[in-house]
């Protein structure tokens, strides 16, 4: 967008929209650039959980989410928050249930 008289005629609600594109792009290009070095160390990284004798090396991150997790980030970005009161007791899910049928 380069046209000045363009810019003027935007709305805050495009602004918004465009600065919330924005993020989402640098997000992505962010997440090429943590993955590009998830790579790199996935390659090389280890740490020894054996002993002298028998060294075992396994990787420092099982999995890229440890190291860089994506959605996370674009949740902040969107305004989603996470629900941190998730039920985990299956009891419990069942007597909701049964309650609530």
């Amino acid at each position: 967008m380069s046209d000045i008289r363009e810019i003027e005629r935007m709305t805050i609600w495009e602004y918004e929209l465009r600065m919330t594109a924005y993020a989402l792009r640098k997000l992505d290009s962010e997440r090429d650039i943590h993955l590009q070095a998830w790579v790199n160390r996935q390659v090389k990284a280890e740490k020894n959980i054996g002993t002298e004798k028998k060294p075992k090396m396994i990787p420092v991150f099982k999995t890229f989410k440890e190291f860089f997790d994506y959605e996370k980030v674009e949740n902040e970005i969107l305004g989603i928050k996470e629900e941190t009161n998730k039920i985990k007791d299956n009891k419990l899910k069942g007597l909701m249930r049964k309650a609530n049928s």
